[in-house]
C-alpha cells in the first residue's frame, strides 16, 4: 500500500516537472521567435540617476536580444557629465537606439539635443521642439544680445567651453550624417526648432505621432552599429517598457541636490550630538550613515569645493562659539560662511541642480537658532552649582577624627584623609577648602 502511494507521488512529481519544463521551453522559444523593442523613458532633468537608468536599459536590451531601443525624451537638459555618459552608452550600444521626443508638448533642450544627434535614429512627434544647446553656465539671458557681447568679452574659460561643445556636437552630426551647421548654431546662438523644421533641415530622421508609427517608419532602415551596417527590423515588434529598478529610484532621491544637502546637515548634527553626549549611539549612527550617503551623492554631483569648504568652516565656527567667549563673532562669521557656501555648493547654473534659496535660508536660520540655543544652555550650565563629584565637598563643614598617625574627616558618608596649615585635633570642626587627590585640604573653624 505504501509502495503504491510512493510510486504515485513519484509519477506526479515527474509529470509536474515535465510540464513546467515544457512551458518554460515554449516561453523561451516564443521569446526568441518574437521581435522585441524595448522602451526607455527620460523624463525631467538629466543627471546621474538617468545616466544609470539608460545604461542599465541598454544592457538589459542586449540580454533580451531586442531589435531596437526607443528612448522617449521630455527633458530641459541637465548635467554635462551625465549627458556624455549617456551618449557613450548609445555610441557603444549593440542595439540600434531610436531617440524620440514624445509625447506632444515635450522638448529635447540642451543635453537632449546632443542625445538626439548621437542616436542611430532621431525622431520627434508633432508639437515638440529641440535645441538651445548652449551650456547654461556660459551665457546668461542678460548677455545674449549682440550689444552686450561686444561690451562683455568672453574670457578664456568661456571660449574653451563653447568651442568644446561645438566640436562635440559637430562630431556627432558628422557621425550620423545630420545637419552640422544647425548643430553649431544651436550651441552658439541657443537656436531651437519645431518637429517640422527639424525634419526639413535634416536634424532628425522622422516625425511620427506615436511609437507604433515610428517603428513602421524605421523598419528596414540601415544604420551603423559600431561601424557595421545593420538593418533595423521592427516588423510586428512587441514593445517592452523597461522601468527604473530600485537602485535607480534610490539614486534619483539621493542625487537630488536638496536631499544631498539635507543629508549633509543631518550627518553633521548627528555626529555633533553624539560627541556632545557620548553613549546615546542613535545620533551617531544616523549622522554617520547620512554623512556617507551625502558624500556618495556629492561624488556624482558637480560640487564646488570652495562652497563645501565654506560650509564646513561655517559649522566649525558656530561650534567654536559654544566653547570660546568671542561674544558672537565666531557664530556670526560661521553663519555668513555657511550661507555663502550653501549658495556656492553646486558648480552649475542648471536650475534642476541648484539649491533653492528657500531651503538654504531655512537651514541657515535653523542652524543659527540651534547654535544660539546651545550657547545659552552652556552659559547657564557654567553658573549652576556643581551637583556631583568631589567638587561638591568644597565649602562644606566636617569633623576631625584623629588616630595614631593621621587626621581624618567624615563628610558625605565617606572618610577622607585631612591636612591643614592650622593645628588639628580630635573632634575639631573644619571647612573643606579644596581636594588634592584623596586628601582634603581643610581650614580650622575653632581652636583650643
Amino acid at each position: 500500500m505504501h509502495k503504491n502511494r510512493y510510486s504515485i507521488c513519484v509519477a506526479l512529481l515527474i509529470g509536474l516537472t515535465g510540464l513546467l519544463f515544457f512551458q518554460s521551453a515554449t516561453a523561451i522559444a516564443q521569446t526568441k521567435n518574437s521581435s522585441i523593442v524595448t522602451v526607455l523613458n527620460i523624463q525631467g532633468a538629466i543627471g546621474p540617476a538617468v545616466q544609470d537608468y539608460v545604461l542599465h536599459g541598454i544592457k538589459e536590451s542586449e540580454k533580451l536580444q531586442a531589435k531596437a531601443i526607443v528612448l522617449t525624451m521630455d527633458t530641459p537638459g541637465g548635467l554635462d557629465t551625465s549627458m556624455r555618459g549617456i551618449i557613450k552608452s548609445i555610441l557603444h550600444s549593440p542595439v540600434p537606439v531610436i531617440s524620440f521626443v514624445y509625447p506632444s508638448g515635450a522638448r529635447a533642450a540642451s543635453a537632449g539635443t546632443y542625445i538626439l544627434y548621437a542616436s542611430h535614429i532621431a525622431a520627434m512627434t508633432p508639437g515638440t521642439n529641440l535645441g538651445a544647446a548652449t551650456p547654461v553656465s556660459i551665457v546668461s539671458p542678460e548677455k545674449s544680445d549682440e550689444k552686450n557681447k561686444k561690451e562683455n568679452k568672453e574670457n578664456a574659460s568661456t571660449l574653451k567651453a563653447i568651442n568644446d561643445a561645438k566640436a562635440y556636437i559637430r562630431s556627432l552630426a558628422q557621425l550620423r550624417n545630420r545637419n552640422e551647421q544647425w548643430a553649431v548654431t544651436a550651441v552658439t546662438k541657443a537656436d531651437s526648432l519645431s518637429a517640422t523644421e527639424a525634419l526639413k533641415l535634416n536634424v532628425i530622421n522622422f516625425v511620427a505621432p506615436s511609437i507604433s508609427e515610428l517603428l513602421k517608419e524605421t523598419n528596414g532602415k540601415i544604420v551603423s552599429i559600431n561601424n557595421v551596417p545593420t538593418t533595423i527590423n521592427t516588423a510586428d515588434a512587441t514593445l517592452l517598457h523597461i522601468q527604473p529598478n530600485w537602485r535607480n529610484k534610490i539614486l534619483t532621491i539621493m542625487t537630488d541636490p536638496s536631499v544631498a544637502y539635507i543629508l549633509l546637515m543631518l550627518g553633521v548634527y548627528g555626529l555633533f550630538f553624539e560627541f556632545m553626549n557620548p553613549g546615546y549611539v542613535a545620533p551617531g549612527v544616523v549622522g554617520a550613515i547620512s554623512l556617507l550617503m551625502a558624500s556618495y551623492a556629492f561624488q556624482l554631483l558637480p560640487i564646488n569645493y570652495a562652497g563645501f569648504t565654506l560650509i564646513v568652516l561655517g559649522i566649525i565656527f558656530m561650534v567654536a562659539e559654544s566653547f570660546l567667549p568671542s561674544y558672537g563673532a565666531l557664530g556670526l562669521g560661521g553663519i555668513v560662511g555657511f550661507l555663502i557656501g550653501s549658495f556656492l555648493l553646486f558648480d552649475t547654473e542648471a536650475p534642476e541642480f541648484t539649491l533653492p534659496w528657500q531651503l538654504i535660508s531655512g537651514v541657515t536660520i535653523t542652524t543659527g537658532l540651534f547654535m544660539i540655543g546651545l550657547v545659552q544652555l552652556i552659559l547657564r550650565s557654567r553658573f549652576k552649582p556643581v551637583v556631583s563629584g568631589v567638587e561638591t565637598m568644597i565649602g562644606k563643614v566636617g569633623i576631625i577624627e584623629k588616630d595614631t598617625d593621621h587626621f581624618w574627616v567624615l563628610i558625605n558618608g565617606g572618610r577622607w584623609k585631612a591636612t591643614s596649615k592650622d593645628a588639628l585635633f580630635d573632634k575639631q570642626t573644619v571647612t573643606i577648602m579644596r581636594v588634592d587627590g584623596l586628601t582634603l585640604i581643610v581650614k580650622a573653624i575653632d581652636h583650643k
